[in-house]
Protein backbone atom coordinates (compact mmCIF):
# COMPACT_ATOMS: atom_id res chain seq x y z
CA UNK A 1 0.00 0.00 0.00
CA UNK A 2 1.57 3.58 -0.78
CA UNK A 3 2.87 5.52 2.12
CA UNK A 4 2.07 8.90 -0.23
CA UNK A 5 -1.07 10.89 -0.18
CA UNK A 6 -3.75 10.12 -2.17
CA UNK A 7 -3.88 12.62 -5.16
CA UNK A 8 -6.76 15.38 -5.17
CA UNK A 9 -8.82 15.36 -9.02
CA UNK A 10 -8.50 19.18 -9.89
CA UNK A 11 -11.99 20.44 -10.09
CA UNK A 12 -12.10 22.61 -13.66
CA UNK A 13 -13.79 25.90 -13.00
CA UNK A 14 -15.95 26.69 -15.40
CA UNK A 15 -14.55 28.97 -18.47
CA UNK A 16 -16.46 32.59 -19.16
CA UNK A 17 -17.74 32.08 -22.04
CA UNK A 18 -19.50 29.39 -22.62
CA UNK A 19 -19.70 28.58 -18.42
CA UNK A 20 -18.37 24.88 -19.52
CA UNK A 21 -15.58 23.12 -17.52
CA UNK A 22 -14.58 21.13 -20.23
CA UNK A 23 -13.66 24.89 -22.29
CA UNK A 24 -11.90 25.50 -19.11
CA UNK A 25 -10.04 22.49 -19.64
CA UNK A 26 -9.27 22.64 -23.18
CA UNK A 27 -7.76 26.08 -22.26
CA UNK A 28 -5.46 24.70 -19.78
CA UNK A 29 -4.06 21.85 -22.10
CA UNK A 30 -4.00 24.07 -24.97
CA UNK A 31 -1.97 27.18 -22.46
CA UNK A 32 2.17 27.48 -22.76
CA UNK A 33 4.26 29.00 -20.47
CA UNK A 34 1.39 30.70 -18.44
CA UNK A 35 -0.62 33.03 -20.91
CA UNK A 36 -4.08 32.06 -20.53
CA UNK A 37 -5.36 34.42 -22.55
CA UNK A 38 -3.92 33.13 -25.45
CA UNK A 39 -4.79 29.95 -25.36
CA UNK A 40 -8.63 31.31 -24.51
CA UNK A 41 -8.69 33.88 -27.61
CA UNK A 42 -7.10 30.54 -29.52
CA UNK A 43 -9.92 27.94 -27.99
CA UNK A 44 -12.93 30.02 -28.33
CA UNK A 45 -12.00 30.96 -32.21
CA UNK A 46 -11.68 27.34 -32.84
CA UNK A 47 -15.05 26.47 -31.14
CA UNK A 48 -16.79 29.32 -33.12
CA UNK A 49 -15.39 28.30 -36.48
CA UNK A 50 -16.18 24.64 -35.65
CA UNK A 51 -19.75 25.46 -35.02
CA UNK A 52 -19.56 27.76 -38.17
CA UNK A 53 -18.47 24.57 -40.29
CA UNK A 54 -20.55 22.16 -38.64
CA UNK A 55 -23.29 24.34 -38.62
CA UNK A 56 -26.21 23.16 -36.10
CA UNK A 57 -26.83 22.81 -32.52
CA UNK A 58 -24.81 24.70 -29.66
CA UNK A 59 -21.59 24.53 -29.21
CA UNK A 60 -20.56 23.41 -26.08
CA UNK A 61 -22.65 20.20 -27.31
CA UNK A 62 -20.71 19.94 -30.66
CA UNK A 63 -17.44 19.96 -28.40
CA UNK A 64 -18.42 17.24 -26.43
CA UNK A 65 -19.80 14.90 -29.61
CA UNK A 66 -16.17 15.38 -31.27
CA UNK A 67 -14.45 14.35 -28.03
CA UNK A 68 -16.65 12.00 -27.70
CA UNK A 69 -14.66 10.50 -31.26
CA UNK A 70 -11.47 10.62 -29.92
CA UNK A 71 -12.02 9.20 -26.24
CA UNK A 72 -10.07 6.34 -25.93
CA UNK A 73 -11.89 3.32 -23.75
CA UNK A 74 -9.14 0.84 -23.38
CA UNK A 75 -5.04 1.57 -23.14
CA UNK A 76 -1.95 -1.34 -22.55
CA UNK A 77 0.10 -0.62 -19.48
CA UNK A 78 3.37 -2.48 -19.09
CA UNK A 79 3.88 -5.00 -15.96
CA UNK A 80 6.40 -7.13 -15.13
CA UNK A 81 5.89 -10.71 -14.59
CA UNK A 82 8.76 -13.07 -13.57
CA UNK A 83 11.05 -11.12 -15.61
CA UNK A 84 9.35 -10.36 -18.41
CA UNK A 85 7.12 -7.64 -19.60
CA UNK A 86 3.59 -7.65 -20.90
CA UNK A 87 1.31 -5.45 -22.17
CA UNK A 88 -1.77 -5.21 -20.37
CA UNK A 89 -4.46 -3.96 -21.81
CA UNK A 90 -6.71 -1.67 -18.78
CA UNK A 91 -9.71 0.29 -18.63
CA UNK A 92 -9.50 4.29 -18.66
CA UNK A 93 -11.40 6.18 -16.32
CA UNK A 94 -13.19 8.86 -17.47
CA UNK A 95 -10.89 12.63 -16.49
CA UNK A 96 -7.94 10.08 -17.62
CA UNK A 97 -9.94 9.75 -21.17
CA UNK A 98 -10.88 12.84 -22.03
CA UNK A 99 -7.48 14.74 -20.68
CA UNK A 100 -5.78 12.06 -23.28
CA UNK A 101 -8.08 13.11 -25.91
CA UNK A 102 -7.56 16.79 -25.54
CA UNK A 103 -3.85 16.14 -25.40
CA UNK A 104 -4.40 13.90 -29.00
CA UNK A 105 -6.33 16.97 -30.47
CA UNK A 106 -4.09 19.65 -29.20
CA UNK A 107 -0.37 17.78 -30.77
CA UNK A 108 -2.71 17.06 -34.18
CA UNK A 109 -3.63 20.46 -34.47
CA UNK A 110 -0.19 21.62 -33.61
CA UNK A 111 1.35 19.26 -36.05
CA UNK A 112 -0.92 20.99 -38.48
CA UNK A 113 1.70 23.49 -40.13
CA UNK A 114 0.92 26.52 -42.76
CA UNK A 115 -2.46 27.76 -40.89
CA UNK A 116 -3.23 29.41 -37.24
CA UNK A 117 -3.38 27.59 -34.36
CA UNK A 118 -6.97 28.92 -34.03
CA UNK A 119 -7.75 27.39 -37.81
CA UNK A 120 -6.17 23.72 -36.93
CA UNK A 121 -8.11 23.24 -33.91
CA UNK A 122 -11.39 23.46 -35.44
CA UNK A 123 -10.36 21.54 -38.23
CA UNK A 124 -9.32 18.99 -35.50
CA UNK A 125 -12.67 19.12 -34.28
CA UNK A 126 -14.60 19.15 -37.11
CA UNK A 127 -12.41 15.78 -38.21
CA UNK A 128 -13.27 14.21 -34.65
CA UNK A 129 -16.99 15.15 -35.10
CA UNK A 130 -17.27 13.66 -38.30
CA UNK A 131 -15.46 10.39 -36.72
CA UNK A 132 -12.46 10.61 -39.13
CA UNK A 133 -8.86 12.19 -38.86
CA UNK A 134 -5.52 12.22 -37.21
CA UNK A 135 -6.41 11.83 -33.30
CA UNK A 136 -9.82 9.04 -33.93
CA UNK A 137 -7.05 6.93 -35.80
CA UNK A 138 -5.09 7.37 -32.72
CA UNK A 139 -7.83 6.16 -30.41
CA UNK A 140 -8.28 3.22 -33.08
CA UNK A 141 -4.54 2.17 -32.96
CA UNK A 142 -4.90 2.01 -29.26
CA UNK A 143 -7.97 -0.25 -29.09
CA UNK A 144 -6.33 -2.44 -31.66
CA UNK A 145 -3.33 -2.70 -29.34
CA UNK A 146 -5.39 -3.05 -26.43
CA UNK A 147 -7.14 -6.32 -28.28
CA UNK A 148 -3.95 -7.59 -30.04
CA UNK A 149 -2.61 -8.18 -26.18
CA UNK A 150 -6.41 -9.66 -24.57
CA UNK A 151 -4.80 -12.54 -24.05
CA UNK A 152 -2.76 -11.04 -21.05
CA UNK A 153 -5.53 -9.48 -19.39
CA UNK A 154 -5.62 -11.82 -16.62
CA UNK A 155 -2.74 -9.77 -15.42
CA UNK A 156 -4.59 -7.06 -15.08
CA UNK A 157 -5.05 -7.14 -11.08
CA UNK A 158 -1.65 -5.25 -10.08
CA UNK A 159 -2.15 -2.84 -13.41
CA UNK A 160 -3.20 0.59 -12.32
Amino acid sequence: MSRRRKAVKKVHTPDAKFGSPLVSQLINVVMKNGKKTVAEKIVYGAIELMAEKIGKGNTVELLDGALENCRPKLEVKSRRVGGATYQVPVEISPERQTSMAFRWIVAAAAARKGQPMKESLAAEFVDAYNNSGTVVKKREETHKQAQANRAFAHLRWGAN
